[in-house]
C-alpha cells in the first residue's frame, strides 16, 4: 500500500466551494471555467491561484496514478447523491492524498474527542514534534485548520486560538460511508481492526452509521478478515491497491 505521497503538500487554505467545483468537474456537471472564475474572485493574483490550484489537480482533477480509481469511484458516488456527499467525498480525497492534511486531522480528532475542544497551540505543539519546529510547519497546519473550519468540521474561536468540534454528519451506513472508511485505510497505509475504523479520529467530522461490519463487507475494493485475537481486520482488496 505504499505510494509517492508528498511529505505536506497541502500548503494552501482551500475553500469548501472551490473543492466541489474541481469534485464537480470531474464529474463533468461543471467546466474548467467556473474553477478559473471561482478562483480569480477570491485571489489577488496569478501566483495565489497556481498554488491553490496544484492542490485542487492533486485533490480531484489530476490525482495520483494510484488514487484515480479510488477518485473515480468518489465521483460515481457524489453523482448518484450530490447533495449529501460532497464534504465526505472532499475530506476522503484530502485524507488520501495529503498526508499533512491526514495527521492534522488525527490531532484534531484526539484532541476534541473528550471534551469537544483544544487550543491551536495543542495542535501545533504536537505537529512540530512530528515535522519539526519549522515556520513552514506552522504555516500549513494552520492551513489546514482554516480548511476544516471551512469544510464545516470545526469552528474557531477566541481569534484562532481555541478549536471547536462541530456535530458530527451521520452518513447512515451510505455508499460515502464505506468510501470514506477506505479513506482512512489508504491514509494509514495498512490493515485496521474494524473498532479502530468506526471511532477513528482521522474522519472525526462524520459518523459513519449503520452496520460497518456489514457496510465494509459488501464493498469490493475492501477485505474483511480475521486476526489472531479473532478480531475483525479490514484492508484494500488486492485489486485496489
Amino acid at each position: 500500500m505504499s505510494s509517492p505521497s508528498p511529505q505536506i503538500g497541502f500548503d494552501r487554505f482551500i475553500q469548501l466551494d472551490w473543492a466541489v467545483t474541481a469534485l464537480r468537474i470531474r464529474a463533468g456537471v461543471a467546466t474548467i471555467e467556473a474553477l478559473t472564475e471561482v478562483l480569480e474572485s477570491s485571489h489577488a493574483g496569478p501566483a495565489a491561484r497556481k498554488k491553490t490550484r496544484t492542490v485542487l489537480n492533486r485533490l480531484w482533477l489530476e490525482p495520483r496514478p494510484d488514487l484515480v480509481d479510488f477518485a473515480n469511484r468518489g465521483v460515481q458516488i457524489y453523482r448518484d447523491a450530490p447533495d449529501t456527499t460532497a464534504p465526505g467525498l472532499t475530506w476522503g480525497m484530502a485524507l488520501a492524498t495529503y498526508p499533512f492534511f491526514g495527521r492534522v486531522a488525527e490531532i484534531v480528532g484526539r484532541l476534541t474527542a473528550l471534551q469537544g475542544d483544544c487550543t491551536s497551540a495543542e495542535v501545533h505543539r504536537r505537529m512540530a514534534e512530528i515535522y519539526g519546529e519549522r515556520e513552514g510547519t506552522r504555516r500549513m497546519t494552520n492551513m489546514v485548520l482554516q480548511s476544516q473550519a471551512s469544510w464545516g468540521a470545526i469552528a474557531r474561536v477566541d481569534k484562532g486560538q481555541r478549536i471547536l468540534r462541530k456535530e458530527a454528519i451521520d452518513l447512515h451506513g451510505a455508499p460515502v460511508a464505506a468510501w470514506l472508511a477506505e479513506a482512512c485505510l489508504r491514509y494509514s497505509g495498512r490493515a485496521l481492526a474494524l473498532a479502530i475504523i468506526e471511532s477513528s479520529p482521522i474522519i472525526y467530522p462524520f459518523v459513519l452509521g449503520g452496520s460497518t461490519a456489514y457496510l465494509l463487507s459488501k464493498a469490493p475494493a475492501l477485505e474483511m478478515r480475521m486476526d489472531s485475537a479473532g478480531s475483525q481486520v479490514i484492508g484494500l482488496s488486492n485489486s485496489s491497491r
